[in-house]
């Protein structure tokens, strides 16, 4: 089956009123606090969900019961006064919470604008095969580089109001690995919650026409070795028509990261591009996912870039 451009949520007006969730680890008081005054900022209406705060009694590395945070998300997302959906922080515990949550009742409610990375390609992957929804891969509000990196604070604000002017990423080191030139359909994340994904229930069985985005972080380069080789035995990645490299922040030295890349993804005969400028980076562009684009990966060492052939949102 090749992969379809999913249902794209409408872009964001002042005033709109966006639930902030926590469905994965703790988030730290003070940066919650931040985040919220940059969205308020922005003209935006955020409110806390019920649990945004909370830290599991007994398991901290968690944001709550895996019930809580279930709860909130779904609450939120079924709330008709609701416009968008924005993650506090990754961390671990999506996989411990999203089978927890009633996806026809979540397709019901309809498109709406939802945010997160690292941990939360999980979700990103469950809105995609589980409701046919288009999400972004951006900032969350309780994390750091959203906080202080002006580049990512805009990147994220612009696709949410004037989705049509950030059509086109990419970073000044975007450059092609592999050269060429495709066209498909967005969708990844961090690349080892892709791979902690096979033979789960919901799982992706087809990525043919994707177009893969992937980053990852404190993996070291034969765990990011391990990781590819995995996916590439399970044919997760057969029909892919490209792949957009991300940050690898506290990966080891980027040389030893880039010759991993080049030999697992080398062997796939696309497009791949490095260092395009999303995820644990220190600027984090937010890349829609579920939306037609194209990859130019130049060969004569020009800039590559990602360009959504429509603009993230409606």
């Amino acid at each position: 089956m090749t992969l379809v451009p999913l249902t794209r949520p409408a872009r964001l007006r002042p005033g709109a009123r966006v639930a902030v969730v926590s469905p994965s680890g703790p988030v730290p008081a003070d940066r919650l606090d931040q985040g919220l005054d940059i969205l308020r900022g922005w003209g935006l209406a955020p409110v806390e969900a019920p649990h945004a705060r909370d830290v599991h009694p007994e398991l901290d590395h968690l944001g709550g019961t895996d019930e809580a945070r279930a709860r909130d998300l779904q609450e939120a997302w079924c709330d008709p006064a609701v416009d968008a959906v924005i993650c506090a922080r990754g961390g671990y515990g999506v996989q411990r919470m999203v089978d927890l949550v009633d996806w026809a009742a979540m397709r019901a409610a309809g498109p709406k604008v939802f945010v997160g990375y690292s941990d939360i390609t999980v979700l990103h992957e469950a809105f995609a095969l589980r409701a046919g929804l288009a999400t972004l891969h951006g900032p969350m509000a309780g994390t750091e580089t959203f906080l202080k990196d002006p580049d990512t604070q805009e990147s994220l604000r612009a696709t949410l109001f004037e989705p049509d002017s950030v059509r086109t990423l990419g970073l000044p080191t975007a450059r092609a690995l592999v050269p060429g030139r495709a066209r498909g359909i967005t969708y990844g994340g961090c690349v080892s919650l892709l791979a902690a994904e096979l033979g789960t229930p919901h799982a992706r069985t087809s990525a043919r026409g994707g177009l893969l985005v992937i980053e990852d972080t404190t993996e070291d380069p034969y765990s990011i070795d391990r990781i590819l080789t995995q996916l590439l035995r399970a044919g997760a990645l057969d029909g892919i028509a490209g792949v957009a490299c991300g940050s690898w922040a506290g990966c080891g030295p980027y040389e030893k990261v880039r010759a991993v890349l080049a030999d697992r993804l080398g062997t796939l005969g696309v497009p791949v591009v490095e260092e395009l400028g999303f995820g644990h980076g220190p600027t984090a562009l937010t890349v829609p996912l579920g939306v037609p684009a194209v990859l130019d990966a130049p060969a004569d060492g020009g800039p590559a870039t990602l360009t959504a052939e429509v603009p993230a949102l409606l």
